[in-house]
């Protein structure tokens, strides 16, 4: 199983794990994100795609193909979504968002590599 497999399944765990009050929680969160993206379409996508899989349960969501995220962009997700699992008082938020954080270094990894 390749890294990013591994971290879509520890994905896929986080968001089934969720508990009522989680997925609440992370509603907030990424409406705070979509407010603090300041209209940045690309950023905007991302958070409604982490709250559909929230809402959903699941992460086998179609999400449809885009332009990767820039490296800026990755940067940007990973301080705030840092930020959560740091500060996050709810167990199983914390540990979506930690798992979230997994996924965007896979990806910033790979957009370093397209850069390089």
């Amino acid at each position: 199983m390749s890294t990013g497999d591994h971290h879509s399944a520890y994905l896929a765990k986080t968001v089934a794990a969720l508990t009522p009050a989680g997925r609440e929680r992370v509603d907030e969160l990424l409406e705070q994100l979509v407010e603090v993206a300041g209209g940045r379409e690309r950023l905007v996508r991302f958070a409604a795609a982490r709250k559909s899989e929230a809402d959903l349960g699941r992460t086998d969501v179609e999400q449809g193909q885009e332009r990767p995220l820039t490296e800026q962009e990755l940067n940007a997700l990973l301080g705030g979504f840092m930020r959560i699992r740091d500060q996050e008082h709810l167990d199983d938020v914390a540990d979506w968002a930690n798992a979230v954080i997994a996924l965007l270094e896979d990806e910033l990894h790979a957009a370093r590599g397209r850069a390089g």
